[in-house]
């Protein structure tokens, strides 16, 4: 899938193009209205996109007011079911689609599913606003989180003392929130701060992002991760090391090191156009107005380097 290739070679260089996650690029396109567009539609996926699903197309009402958009956000991975079953237009994921997935899309169409690249998210690392922890690293938060602690720090992390506070802070333990199983979230956590181990039993698991920094801002001892988006003034996110030694990088940061793309995937046939509606949602959201609700929502926008080779991958240019 061209897509997919196009997503992994410039997420870096978006970043660095963005600087700050509330630019947005002024060489992204103005959004117009083309005629004939009503009707429903249906997105089916991500927890983490549920609100900027939902902003997107309360923006895409304001031009088409006889489209109807039912949002529905219980994890990633109920997207590619949808789509393959049909029952939705639009499956947003916080992760790239597995094998088996493509495979199961690929089975029943003949043609793998398109993954299109709609927002850069930086999954932040979340401890209560009266924790004073200065920084992290990504196998101090393996040695929290997992159980295989494959990132390879030497022992198992259970109390805040050993990540250097003292005082009160020395020999509290850690209330542990994490996302469920069926998220997106949960398992690029799992893959690039786990380096592909097992969570601990003790973890709470939270059915949404947001009860994660809710979690998290109601305990003392919190910590857990989610996307920047959900950030709240009882929850702060910790810079970021990916190695004892390395400098520790902010979420807004091109090197931080938990940033990954957020995604609608389709199903777009090879060699025929996507339905009017579905072109006109997706041209509108890789639009100045719609990355505009990117930057609202609180993640960081795509560059019109990224969202121009979309566009023309889609054939929506």
């Amino acid at each position: 899938m061209k897509l997919k290739v196009l997503a992994a070679a410039v997420i870096g260089a978006s970043f660095i193009s963005t600087h700050a996650m509330a630019d947005v690029d002024p060489d992204l396109p103005e959004y117009e209205t083309v005629s004939g567009i009503s009707g429903n539609m249906t997105s089916i996926g991500s927890d983490t996109l549920n609100n900027l699903m939902t902003l997107w197309a309360e923006e895409f009402a304001n031009f088409y007011p006889n489209v109807n958009i039912q949002i529905q956000g219980a994890g990633s991975g109920t997207a590619p079911t949808a789509l393959t079953e049909g029952t939705a237009q639009f499956g947003p994921m916080s992760r790239e689609m597995r094998t088996s997935e493509v495979q199961s899309f690929e089975d029943r169409f003949g043609y793998p599913p398109t993954m299109v690249p709609v927002a850069i998210d930086a999954l932040a690392i979340y401890v209560n606003q009266d924790n004073p922890l200065e920084s992290i690293t990504l196998p101090q938060v393996d040695a929290i989180f997992s159980e295989t602690r494959r990132c390879g720090y030497d022992e198992d992390i259970t109390r805040w003392g050993q990540l250097g506070l003292d005082g009160s802070w020395e020999n509290r333990d850690f209330t542990l929130y994490s996302r469920n199983a069926v998220s997106g979230t949960y398992g690029f956590f799992a893959e690039n701060a786990l380096c592909g181990g097992d969570f601990k039993d003790s973890i709470n698991e939270q059915p949404g992002s947001a009860s994660v920094v809710q979690g998290v801002s109601e305990s003392i001892n919190g910590i857990g991760y989610s996307g920047i988006g959900y950030i709240t003034s009882q929850v702060r996110a910790v810079p970021v090391a990916r190695d004892e030694g390395e400098e520790a990088y902010t979420v807004e940061n091109e090197n931080y090191p938990l940033a990954r793309y957020l995604m609608v995937y389709v199903n777009k046939h090879p060699n025929e156009d996507l339905d009017p509606q579905q072109a006109e949602f997706l041209r509108m959201i890789l639009s100045r107005q719609g990355q505009e609700v990117t930057a609202r929502d609180g993640y960081i926008p795509l560059p019109e380097a990224v969202a121009s080779r979309v566009r023309a991958e889609l054939g929506i240019d």
